[in-house]
């Protein structure tokens, strides 16, 4: 009687350590994670005054990495942002340049194109001037020297200087004697002197 209770014991005790060693190790491998029996273990848990980790909650890696890219397009964008800034900052300041080099230009084309104007009215004026010289000298050839010394005589004395030598120049152009000397040979002595001095100077056709 005694042996069959004995085994019985012995029955229950090893009994006993199997369901300990089975529940021992659902709770370990529970808290290792690679099974979950966190509500079956539960009552046995809170019986030994052991606590579960937390489970963290899982971030979705596709959400993550959206976030990333998102980020960076962000930081693309400001950069492209700043690029396109310094860009036209540069390109307000050479057209600020080009606008300044092209009011310069325009000045010197004006300045250059009055000057022109100023050089072309001057040449016309010499040519209108010689042209009236070359009439003069030609009519005043064309009548006796008697005439042309009186009418020399009520005119100024550059204006028949010019006269005079534009005589010389046609003279000597057509190779022809000129009357230069024999008009101022006409001439009253004060007029004929003034006459010479004045045309052993510079010319004074301009």
């Amino acid at each position: 009687m005694a042996s069959a209770a004995g085994n019985v014991l012995k029955i229950f005790l090893l009994l006993l350590l199997i369901a300990v060693l089975i529940v021992g190790g659902a709770i370990w491998f529970d808290y290792l994670g690679v099974i979950d029996a966190k509500e079956q273990l539960s009552p046995v848990t809170s019986l030994l005054g052991l606590k579960s980790p937390e489970v963290l909650e899982e971030v979705s890696q596709p959400i993550v990495l959206d976030r990333e890219r998102m980020n960076m397009q962000i930081e693309a964008l400001n950069l492209l942002r700043d690029e396109l800034a310094k860009r036209e900052a540069a390109v307000d300041l050479a057209e600020a340049e080009i606008l300044q080099k092209q009011t310069e230009l325009d000045e010197k084309e004006k300045a250059l194109v009055e000057k022109e104007k100023s050089i072309n009215d001057a040449l016309n004026r010499y040519n209108n001037k010689q042209t009236n010289l070359e009439q003069n000298a030609r009519y005043l050839e064309g009548m006796p020297p008697e005439d042309a010394v009186s009418i020399m005589m009520n005119m100024e004395n550059l204006d028949v200087v010019d006269v005079l030598r534009t005589a010389e120049r046609l003279a000597q152009e057509e190779g022809r004697n000129s009357l230069v000397s024999y008009w101022i040979s006409l001439m009253t002595p004060e007029k004929g002197a003034a006459i010479q001095k004045l045309m052993a100077d510079e010319p004074t056709v301009n």
